[in-house]
């Protein structure tokens, strides 16, 4: 049997340092925020040739076009603008055409409000609020013990936090944006890390119906022990496909994978090195449900 919970100290120091440069970074740069949050048009343009990306700034600057995101990847241009009504639009391509002397096909074109990110928040909030309190109502009684699903929720607060922090590393370092998609990533990631967390309590359990009143510490060492070779493997075949995806799949879900990636990391390390000694330090390692 492993001590895992011998080294809870740099398991502390481990979490520390990953949820202090993520907050460094929420507070200093924040997020990119896609055009479901803050409204706009969404443009890609496909050409026949390749372009000068000055050009396209130039027209961008004669037509006084507010640009929040442009790029150029082979053939297309992908731009993102303050909302533009269908003229603009128009006249934009045409100003396009005339001064590349080729034709410019739109591939996509979509005008939003802020509306929908905001009511998607919101009802993500509330979805979250009552997740979390079904799964205290439902860990309680499951394992008799409020504690549990204390020490559940708080190893998936710490997630949720690491996540939302590498994101806004994302966003500033590599132009990813905080759109729904993301969001999508984070229930993904707080319902992963209660499931891994379900598991070793359960085995907890097991162990003092079995055996009786004995080291909760020893107990939870002994169900570290016995499922970490199984977490690893079932969290290594997700790892693998999301890898597979992050470096072969479009530029559109690129992000969305990576945060699935890092939350399914950090869920598989929480589960061990955060809930369960959280769990041994609110009942006290000699202690028992």
């Amino acid at each position: 049997m492993v001590n895992f919970l011998k080294y809870r100290w740099l398991y502390f120091l481990i979490s520390s340092v990953i949820i202090l440069s993520g907050l460094f970074s929420i507070v200093r740069w924040g997020y990119q925020f896609s055009i479901e949050f803050t409204g706009g048009t969404n443009l890609i343009y496909r050409l026949e040739k390749k372009v000068d990306k000055d050009i396209v700034e130039n027209i961008l600057k004669e037509k006084k076009i507010e640009r929040l995101q442009f790029k150029i990847e082979d053939k297309k241009i992908f731009l993102k603008t303050r909302s533009l009504e269908k003229s603009q639009e128009d006249d934009l391509k045409k100003a396009l055409e005339k001064r590349i002397k080729s034709r410019v096909i739109v591939e996509k074109l979509e005008t939003v409000g802020p509306t929908l990110g905001k009511e998607m928040v919101k009802k993500t909030i509330i979805a979250s609020t009552l997740a979390i309190f079904g799964i205290l109502v439902y860990m309680s009684f499951a394992f008799h013990g409020f504690k549990y699903a204390l020490s559940a929720i708080l190893a998936m607060i710490h997630d949720f936090t690491v996540l939302m922090g590498s994101y806004s590393l994302l966003c500033h370092y590599f132009g990813a944006e905080f759109d729904t998609m993301f969001v999508t990533a984070v229930l993904t990631t707080m319902s992963f890390s209660v499931h891994d967390t379900i598991v070793i309590f359960d085995k907890i359990r097991e162990y003092f119906q079995e055996e009786g009143k004995k080291n909760l510490e020893y107990f939870a060492n002994k169900a570290l022990t016995e499922t970490m070779v199984r977490s690893i493997n079932n969290s290594m075949t997700i790892i693998f496909m999301l890898l597979s995806l992050s470096l072969l799949g479009g530029s559109t879900i690129r992000f969305f994978v990576i945060a699935l990636l890092i939350g399914t990391v950090i869920g598989t390390y929480s589960s061990p090195f955060v809930a369960t000694p959280i769990l041994v330090w609110l009942y006290g390692k000699n202690g028992k449900k």
